[in-house]
C-alpha cells in the first residue's frame, strides 16, 4: 500500500484558512472535523498559532491539513476546546498532548487533579533527590536484558541506601553478597520523608512503563554478617515469558 501525497504547504493553505469556518484535520491519520474559532480559542496555543493565517501548512492528497501527531488523543484537546470539560481519560498520554499544543488552562487544570498533583508535586519532587534514579533504572534494564539469553526471569540486585550512615557500611555490606558486585546497583542517599518502600515502588512502577513484566523481593545471603543484608539489598526479577 503506498503512502499518501502530501501538498507542500504554500500560499493556498493560508487562504483556505481565510475563507472557510471550518476545518478538516487530519492528526497522524485520524481525521477530525472542527470550527476554526475552536482551534484558535486559546491565543497562545500552539494550534492557534498554526491556525493564525500566518503558518504554512501541509495538507495531505484530500486537502485536509495535516498534523505529523498521534491523533489517539487528540479528540481530548477538541472536547476541552470545545466545552472546557476535562477529559474523563486524563492520563499521562493526554498530559503531553495538553503540553505540546500548549493548551494552558488544560494543561493547569491536568495538573491540578489528585492523579497528576500527586506525581508532579510528589513523586517526581521526591525522586529528584534520589541521586542518579533515571540513570540507575537504565542501568538496570540493561542488566536485566544481558542475563535474559535463554531463561525465564532475569534478576538485578538493588542496593537501596537511605542515609549517609547506610551509605558509609556500603562497602562491606556489597562484600557479603555472592556473585559479581559490579552489577548491583545503588540508590541513594536522599533527603526526603519517603522510605525505602516507596522508592522501591517508584522503581517498579517507572519500569513497569517501559513494558515490563517486574516483581521485587527482599534478597538474602547466605553468610553471616554483623547486620542484616535485607535492610540493604533487594531483587529485581524480570519475567520474558
Amino acid at each position: 500500500m503506498s503512502l499518501p501525497d502530501y501538498k507542500s504547504p504554500g500560499k493556498q493553505s493560508t487562504t483556505n484558512l481565510q475563507n472557510s469556518p471550518i476545518i478538516n484535520l487530519n492528526v497522524g491519520g485520524q481525521m477530525y472535523c472542527t470550527a476554526l474559532s475552536t482551534l484558535r480559542k486559546y491565543p497562545s496555543s500552539k494550534l492557534a498559532e498554526m491556525f493564525s493565517g500566518q503558518s504554512s501548512l501541509k495538507t495531505d492528497a484530500e486537502g485536509w491539513y495535516f498534523i505529523d501527531r498521534d491523533g489517539t488523543h487528540f479528540k481530548h484537546i477538541l472536547e476541552f476546546l470545545r466545552s472546557q470539560r476535562i477529559p474523563s481519560d486524563s492520563g499521562q498520554e493526554v498530559y503531553k498532548e495538553a503540553l505540546f499544543y500548549n493548551i494552558e488552562p488544560l494543561v493547569k487544570q491536568l495538573e491540578d487533579s489528585p492523579e497528576r498533583f500527586g506525581e508532579i508535586v510528589g513523586r517526581q519532587q521526591f525522586l529528584a533527590r534520589v541521586p542518579n534514579y533515571r540513570e540507575n533504572i537504565e542501568v538496570i534494564i540493561r542488566i536485566a536484558r544481558a542475563e535474559a539469553v535463554a531463561a525465564r526471569q532475569s534478576s538485578v540486585i538493588v542496593c537501596v541506601l537511605k542515609t549517609e550512615e547506610d551509605s558509609t557500611r556500603y562497602h562491606d555490606a556489597v562484600n557479603s553478597l555472592d556473585g559479581d558486585k559490579e552489577s548491583v546497583v545503588r540508590f541513594g542517599p536522599w533527603k526526603a520523608p519517603p522510605a525505602v518502600l516507596d522508592l522501591l515502588d517508584c522503581v517498579k512502577m517507572d519500569i513497569e512503563a517501559r513494558g515490563y513484566n517486574i516483581t521485587y523481593q527482599p534478597h538474602v545471603t547466605d553468610k553471616g554478617f554483623r547486620f542484616k543484608s535485607y535492610d540493604f539489598f533487594y531483587k529485581f526479577i524480570f519475567t520474558w515469558w
